[in-house]
């Protein structure tokens, strides 16, 4: 009776805690085209959001071809263990990050690597992040993101990386509501965080996963599984 009793407790608290996590998606901007990028993708999903600002607001950093952010990744690149590498940022006003199952990180890409800002939040924040989803979303002009993404991983080395990272440049900016759309769908959103999402984001019928977001072949006979977008306890 009483390891039964257990069981039931633990499958309960493992059903609270997965839905009563939450999603948050941190970005920086400084052209507004990761603001826009977040706005479009919170319309999609509902998550808190936390924006990372500079102290020093006065710099102009497209400026002599971006010779103020080169200078700054450059002290990163070169002692990038080293917090005084990193420029200061505004005290942000999210600072317990253990409600939050998935991390969405959206930012710049400055000269194929990821903006020196946003570098700042994940050296002082990423090891808070481990075991977490982490999404990657990345903004440019016309560069890869293959930098950006390597930055990340260094910065959060224990993230849980959703399986696609997202790349919007100025070729297909004006389409970012059906990539966004799209990338969720491809990393399982729904079936990994469980959150309010839009019918169209939801597991199809006749479809059964697991809560780790892998597809199962049927219904299982006992434990938890989503179906429909929803959790079931057999």
């Amino acid at each position: 009776m009483k390891k039964i009793l257990t069981m039931i407790c633990c499958l309960f608290l493992t059903v609270n805690s997965t839905m009563n996590a939450k999603t948050l998606v941190v970005y920086y901007s400084y052209t507004n085209n990761c603001h826009d990028i977040v706005q479009t993708l919170t319309s999609q999903i509902e998550a808190d959001v936390l924006r990372i600002e500079p102290a020093d607001k006065t710099q102009k950093y497209e400026a002599n071809n971006y010779a103020i952010g080169t200078q700054l990744l450059n002290a990163i690149k070169a002692a990038p263990n080293d917090a005084a590498s990193y420029p200061a940022i505004d005290p942000v006003s999210i600072t317990d990050l253990t409600p939050y199952q998935t991390i969405i990180i959206v930012t710049p890409l400055w000269w194929s690597q990821m903006a020196a800002i946003m570098q700042t939040y994940l050296f002082h924040h990423g090891a808070e992040m481990a075991g977490k989803n982490v999404g990657l979303i990345v903004s440019s002009a016309s560069s890869g993101i293959s930098g950006v993404v390597n930055d990340c991983k260094r910065l959060v080395p224990d993230g849980n990386y959703f399986s696609e990272n997202l790349w919007v440049n100025n070729s297909n900016r004006s389409n970012r509501n059906t990539l966004i759309q799209n990338w969720l769908t491809a990393i399982n959103y729904s079936v990994v965080t469980d959150i309010k999402t839009p019918a169209t984001r939801r597991t199809a019928t006749g479809l059964y996963y697991s809560l780790s977001g892998q597809r199962l072949s049927q219904a299982p006979k006992r434990g938890i599984f989503i179906a429909d977008g929803k959790k079931v306890i057999r």
